[in-house]
């Protein structure tokens, strides 16, 4: 059975007020943005999309026919407690006051285990990094260290990501940023480099609106609570895990 992960440990982010597309949003709206963490989220609402019922009573079938109409995703009812000087809830508290749609990201505490191994890199445009059974995927992130010099182009603890092209079991070409051009290395190298993966949880993106940030009071043992409603307006884009 595969391991079941606690929402604990999951993390919510809002950014500057963006447009909607016509279209679905992808995971290039989300690229750039200035994300602010919220601190003290102690109860997260529904994350996904429904779907509007359509009910055909015909006459001759005596059966009513049901068919999925448009996507209508679900209210995500959230509660904090309250933290006066948090950027992330001021923010949200700001956007409450706006009409605007703001993006959100949400990390759930699902990472992979760190993986690090011993490596060889060629000298070579682009740079090739031989890695025995990595299991990495495309745009999975890692790092290098090393007991010697890294080749010109490298640098040790920079965050650099796997690229589709050249991908093999054992082998793969890299970038500084997912997706990205591939890097060139030149010069000497000396010493045992090692590579060690930069695992993430999965990811989630939507927009939405904030309709309310109200504080809710309670007993004299109550911790004082700011609920959160975000009407999410977009269909959720969601990155896995990755290694």
């Amino acid at each position: 059975m595969a391991d079941l992960f606690a929402v604990a440990g999951a993390k919510i982010s809002i950014g500057p007020a963006m447009t909607l597309p016509s279209t679905d949003l992808t995971l290039s709206n989300f690229t750039g943005i200035t994300w602010t963490d919220i601190d003290g989220w102690s109860n997260c609402g529904p994350v996904g999309d429904n779907s509007a019922l359509i009910t055909t009573a015909l006459i001759n079938r005596g059966r009513d026919v049901k068919q999925k109409g448009t996507k209508n995703a679900p209210s995500m009812d959230n509660v904090f407690a309250v933290n006066s000087t948090d950027v992330g809830q001021l923010a949200l508290i700001a956007a409450a006051l706006t009409k605007n749609n703001y993006p959100f990201r949400i990390i759930w505490a699902d990472v992979p285990a760190v993986v690090s191994a011993t490596v060889t890199m060629t000298i070579a445009s682009p740079g090739v990094v031989s890695w025995a059974n990595h299991g990495l995927q495309a745009g999975d992130a890692f790092q290098f260290s090393t007991t010697g010099a890294l080749p010109t182009g490298v640098t040790a603890g920079t965050t650099y990501y796997v690229l589709a092209t050249g991908l093999t079991s054992g082998a793969f070409q890299f970038a500084a940023t997912a997706g990205g051009t591939a890097i060139v290395t030149s010069g000497t190298q000396s010493g045992v480099h090692t590579g060690t993966t930069v695992p993430s949880g999965t990811t989630n993106y939507f927009a939405g609106l904030v309709m309310n940030a109200s504080q809710a009071g309670g007993d004299a043992n109550t911790v004082r609570n700011l609920n959160s409603t975000i009407e999410i307006n977009s269909n959720i884009v969601t990155v896995p895990a990755a290694q």
